[in-house]
């Protein structure tokens, strides 16, 4: 008998042809350069704040190193619970609540909820590629939907309306959004949350950026519109506003009655999050607020900086980010970003993340991080323009 030892034709097709990130192939090519300014992950560069450390070490020497409640803590649930309250002046109660390995768990949980193999779920392009990726090893398909690139990044609700099909079971809507900054205003989500009330679709909301704007206290959420019965799920992370993205932990919000649902996925995919982990992220929703205006602070100075440096040399168009911490600029003469980020590397000392990456829309841009020192972002911008305009 003839064995076929080809691994990839033993496994889910799906799973098998599931794309590389491009994000990962210029990082690995670049991550042991000497001396190269990194750019192109959606991390900052400050460690997480040592009183919030502080409470995962009193926790392991308690010995809370048993497993926990599939849901999450009763301390952090009320901690959240608390937290919408004073941000989003929603009264939620903790049992909405659910604590998850990292926003990407809970998008994970979301999906395999909402959208099942075969069917459909629409996103907005560019986009993270995570996205799509989720949808893709449930074995769903992404619609995607281009924004209106100009001064300001823009949703047409018209053109999303047009792309859902009969197979269409959610939108997946990322504002402040990951990689163009752009920020949905009330009217925009009030018109999405129609279209999918007229269709029956769920709405995944990705807000881990809503408190990282600049020009106001938060951005526009689904919450400032919602009913008590709208089918939508939100997911939420520690990683941005509190320097967490190592610790792996976010929650899910979604309606209690699902509660027995997601605990099982809990209990099937990952059996909780670490009670350490769950102590730390507690007293940085509770005790963090200074950190968050610190940290809003210092991105939009990081922000300013890189925009203007780079707008100078006249061969950067880009819409300014309201929310995130990204630029997403369209280099003149450089259509092909994969390589332009791999000459950044060798010829430049930055890491960027190529347009390509993040879908349609996304071709002939780069995605820059500016969540770090400005020190280090004014030298990044200072080479990048030098190289510009060689």
């Amino acid at each position: 008998m003839t064995q076929d030892n080809n691994w990839l034709t033993r496994i889910r097709p799906e799973i098998g042809a599931l794309e590389t990130s491009g994000i990962v192939e210029v990082f690995d090519y670049g991550r042991r350069v000497q001396g190269l300014i990194p750019l192109w992950v959606g991390e900052g560069d400050s460690p997480t704040p040592a009183f919030i450390a502080q409470a995962a070490k009193a926790s392991i020497d308690r010995g809370e190193t048993f497993y926990t409640y599939q849901a999450g803590v009763p301390e952090l649930r009320a901690a959240i619970s608390a937290y919408m309250g004073a941000h989003y002046g929603a009264r939620l109660p903790p049992e909405r609540f659910f604590v998850t390995i990292g926003g990407m768990h809970a998008l994970d949980l979301a999906v395999k909820m909402t959208v099942g193999p075969g069917e459909e779920a629409i996103v907005l392009a560019p986009a993270w590629p995570n996205f799509a990726g989720a949808l893709a090893s449930n074995g769903a398909r992404t619609v995607f939907v281009e924004l209106d690139a100009g001064t300001t990044w823009r949703l047409d609700p018209a053109r999303l309306e047009a792309a859902i099909t009969p197979l269409t079971r959610a939108i997946l809507f990322n504002s402040p959004a990951n990689p163009t900054g752009y920020v949905a205003s009330r009217e925009e989500i009030v018109a999405v949350l129609e279209i999918a009330r007229r269709h029956g679709l769920w709405i995944i909301a990705d807000e881990i950026y809503g408190r990282l704007v600049y020009g106001a206290a938060r951005a526009p959420s689904f919450h400032d519109v919602m009913e008590p019965d709208d089918k939508i799920l939100f997911v939420q992370t520690l990683s941005k506003n509190w320097a967490m993205t190592g610790w792996r932990i976010g929650w899910l919000e979604a309606p209690p009655e699902l509660g027995g649902v997601i605990e099982n996925l809990i209990q099937y995919s990952t059996s909780g999050v670490p009670a350490p982990t769950q102590r730390a992220a507690t007293v940085a929703i509770a005790e963090g607020e200074a950190f968050v205006a610190q940290t809003v602070a210092r991105l939009k100075l990081c922000r300013d900086l890189m925009v203007e440096g780079l707008l100078a040399t006249g061969r950067v168009e880009m819409a300014i980010p309201e929310g995130a911490f990204y630029l997403f600029p369209k280099i003149r003469g450089e259509p092909d970003t994969r390589k332009l980020a791999f000459r950044l590397i060798d010829e430049v000392g930055v890491g960027v993340a190529p347009g390509f990456a993040f879908g349609p829309g996304g071709e002939g841009r780069l995605r820059l991080c500016f969540a770090s020192a400005p020190e280090r972002v004014a030298e990044a911008t200072r080479r990048l323009a030098a190289w510009l305009t060689r």
